[in-house]
């Protein structure tokens, strides 16, 4: 039959039927050729969001900081000026004091060195905590962090579900992340600016402060946003703060980037981070070029307006922390290492080492070094992320572990006035030593509850005991014990506890646990004896990233490997 338009209705509708399915067939194709697209490059679509939700927002151009200075008849008493610096993710082989230092000990650190030379070397040296914050609560209170919740380190929003994903898609370990992120109501999980140092935590600014210091912050801060917790709520007069992460744009021509594309961490800061600083919690504003040298020229400005009244300066750098960027002339004069990501690691060292100079001569020019305590530290070990095997040698682990990689740390003071140069100390001190040593050379009588110990009369030599009897650490499961020259660290993932004699094995070398049934069953009364008189965490750890002891992040996982699981 044909119909009145001469066509044939069977093979009219035969063809549509047939174009018909040709383009369902076409848009099949093509979906699948979208979703095998976007799976394909998942990961660099995840990153994109976070580039998206992290970077809203203006940033005004730089200006002029107003700090506060003092009234033109200010007269300066006998009192020390107190300098807090603090490095951030510094390891132990990262400097030349000890006979290391980064690259085979090509880069020197004169100025850090010197610290050590004119006053005390702490050998051993711990930090709060093998990550950053919990350490820079214990620095700012005197006080195990645990004594008030603050356990685990704040993470922005999607920092946690991001890494744990990505770790996932990409990691060939057979050891998964374990996740809690639904175990919690939105209402136990508080936003990042929200965890933090409880405001009714007395910090040693607010005792210098009280007693009439001048104290200033600059740099990073990662102790609350919100609630009373930012630092000019805390005690400080002014706050430079850390407003995002970059040394410098990316794309500035003054800066060599080195970015590790193995590791979720960095590839997280390159999508996330920005220049930017705030001031007393205004806008946030460009900084005036590479920020080790941006927050140098603003400290010295603090140490220049505050000649004739004592002050409190808290130089809290980035440096060495990811993302890894060095200046070009720090890069360029360091032709010799051929590696470009340790370059750039050795000129961020060589960057530290020069702002650390630059603040000793600034309290010279200005009559200012005899009478001055400058205490340099740093918040944690070095990272195994960066994938440089050698940062902490010679100890075990990184940061993100309780081994000595993580927690043993450069810790050095000088005060001319009153400690004798070239002074080595040898037995355990702590975080929580410096403010309540701070305050005691302040003539300020500490808070009898806390954790710290005034130092100075031990390594002066005016007291023979030890500083401490014990020293705890605790993260969730993973906690450990230092006591009478004995380690113990026990995890509950994996099941296990390692015993180390410190005195014969320093370097952590031979877990004797298990020929040593009593000192570990006393290690572990000690724990649980420190344990009840800790509060519970004030945020929830989300998640458990297993860490490699003996390996940096980028070399693969193989049978035998050592590990643990840090709760956060």
């Amino acid at each position: 039959m044909v119909d009145p338009n001469g066509e044939n209705p069977e093979t009219s509708s035969g063809i549509g039927k047939f174009t018909n399915m040709k383009k369902l067939i076409i848009i099949v194709l093509v979906l699948v050729t979208i979703g095998s697209i976007s799976y394909y490059n998942r990961i660099e679509l995840l990153f994109a969001g976070v580039h998206f939700m992290m970077t809203q927002g203006e940033i005004a151009p730089n200006h002029d900081i107003p700090w506060s200075k003092p009234e033109s008849s200010a007269q300066r008493d006998d009192r020390p000026n107190i300098v807090l610096i603090l490095a951030d993710d510094l390891g132990w082989n990262d400097l030349t004091f000890n006979g290391g230092g980064v690259a085979g000990g090509v880069v020197p650190t004169p100025n850090i060195d010197s610290i050590a030379a004119d006053g005390v070397m702490f050998t051993n040296g711990y930090a709060a905590s093998g990550t950053c914050a919990p350490s820079r609560a214990a620095l700012m209170t005197g006080k195990y962090p645990t004594r008030f919740g603050f356990e685990f380190t704040p993470t922005p929003g999607p920092m946690l579900p991001v890494l744990n994903a990505v770790g996932k898609a990409t990691s060939n370990s057979p050891l998964p992340s374990v996740t809690y992120f639904d175990d919690y109501e939105d209402d136990e999980k508080p936003a990042y600016a929200e965890m933090g140092l409880p405001s009714a935590e007395i910090t040693i600014a607010e005792r210098l402060k009280e007693a009439g210091y001048y104290t200033a912050h600059i740099g990073k801060w990662h102790l609350g946003r919100t609630n009373g917790m930012s630092a000019i709520d805390q005690g400080f007069d002014d706050s430079l703060l850390m407003a995002s992460g970059f040394y410098l744009e990316p794309d500035d021509p003054n800066v060599v980037n080195s970015q590790q594309m193995f590791d979720p961490i960095d590839r997280f800061q390159w999508a996330a981070y920005q220049h930017a600083a705030s001031f007393n919690d205004s806008e946030r504003f460009k900084p005036a070029g590479y920020l080790t040298d941006y927050w140098t020229d603003e400290a010295i400005k603090v140490i220049e307006n505050n000649r004739d009244r004592p002050f409190f300066l808290y130089l809290a750098h980035w440096a060495v922390h990811t993302p890894l960027q060095a200046l070009k002339s720090d890069y360029d004069a360091l032709a010799g290492i051929e590696d470009h990501k340790l370059r750039v690691y050795s000129a961020m060292v060589r960057s530290l080492d020069r702002s650390v100079g630059r603040v000793l001569d600034a309290l010279k020019a200005n009559g200012l070094d005899e009478n001055t305590i400058v205490i340099f530290t740093s918040d944690n070990g070095g990272a195994g992320y960066i994938g440089i095997p050698d940062v902490n040698e010679p100890f075990r682990g990184w940061k993100i572990t309780y081994f000595e990689g993580g927690i043993h740390v450069p810790y050095l003071m000088k005060w001319p006035r009153q400690i004798p140069a070239g002074t080595i100390f040898e037995n355990p001190v702590h975080h929580f030593d410096i403010p309540v040593s701070a305050l005691a050379a302040a003539g300020i009588e500490a808070d009898p509850d806390l954790d710290g110990v005034n130092l100075l009369p031990h390594v002066k030599g005016d007291s023979r005991e030890p500083p401490h009897q014990a020293l705890f650490w605790r993260g969730g499961h993973y906690q450990v014990v230092i006591s009478d020259g004995w380690k113990m660290q026990r995890t509950d993932r994996p099941d296990k506890t390692w015993l180390f004699n410190l005195a014969q094995d320093p370097t952590e070398q031979q877990n004797i646990a298990a020929g040593n049934t009593a000192q570990v069953a006393l290690m572990s009364q000690l724990l649980d004896i420190h344990n009840a008189n800790q509060s519970e965490p004030a945020w929830p750890a989300l998640v458990e990233f297993p860490i490699r002891i003996d390996k940096t992040v980028d070399l693969p996982f193989e049978e035998g490997d050592e590990y643990i699981y840090w709760p956060n």
